[in-house]
């Protein structure tokens, strides 16, 4: 049997990485340099809204992993013949993705392998909660452009109210011109970086959702034809 993918484990070496450098950026100072960078505190918002999704990316693993095990082990009560599949069936509580799928291709009868409503449903059930997701990523970077476009418009402002440039200024003026800079840069940067983190964990979700389904697909086609039909027929 082919090994199954460790999401769960994935996501937690993943998110140790993430707390690891976060630790160091904290011990280097510079998310205190960001926040005083950053009078728009878009930066801090994009910070927790990738934090939250990064939380939310780790439920779901282990949700779709757990899920996951459930058909595996369903799979391999088959293994051992009818009445310990349907043991195991009985078994289940409710919530469990393969017990619901495999019961309800079951009851329709002689029609059991028109299972196409219930595979539609199972991919309903595995993948349709990351499309929120996929949107609170797009809002990441929107946050870093929207952070770019002002930290433009405060430099524009400040090039517009300069009546005339003394040079022995110089340094002021500079550090006064830098501020929009550093926050549309400092934006752009953290919406950059916190979309790519949070695609790459919510590209392997849905790869891992779309597996599940085709697993269950799996079971019902090659798999179910002696619980449908123990004589065979």
């Amino acid at each position: 049997m082919r090994q199954t993918e460790p999401l769960f484990e994935l996501w937690l070496a993943f998110a140790g990485l993430l707390l690891f450098a976060a630790y160091l950026l904290l011990d280097k100072g510079i998310w205190a340099a960001l926040l005083q960078a950053d009078p728009t505190y878009l930066t801090a918002l994009i910070v927790i809204l990738f934090t939250a999704a990064t939380v939310w990316a780790g439920v779901r693993a282990h949700e779709l992993a757990r899920q996951r095990r459930a058909f595996d082990e369903f799979e391999q009560s088959l293994d051992q013949g009818i009445e310990p599949a349907q043991r195991w069936l009985d078994a289940q509580p409710t919530g469990v993705w393969a017990q619901a799928f495999v019961n309800g291709a079951l009851a329709k009868g002689p029609h059991w392998r028109d299972h196409g409503k219930m595979t539609d449903l199972l991919a309903e059930q595995a993948a349709a909660p990351h499309e929120m997701a996929w949107w609170l990523n797009g809002i990441l970077l929107k946050l870093g452009l929207l952070g770019k476009v002002i930290g433009f418009s405060i430099l524009a402002l400040q090039l517009g109210a300069m009546d005339s440039f003394d040079a022995g200024q110089t340094a002021t003026v500079l550090k006064t011109l830098t501020g929009g800079l550093g926050i549309a840069l400092l934006t752009t940067m953290t919406g950059l970086a916190a979309n790519m983190l949070l695609g790459l964990q919510l590209m392997r979700l849905d790869r891992f959702a779309d597996s599940l389904t085709a697993k269950a697909i799996h079971i019902a086609e090659t798999r179910l034809q002696y619980l449908a039909d123990p004589a065979g027929r």
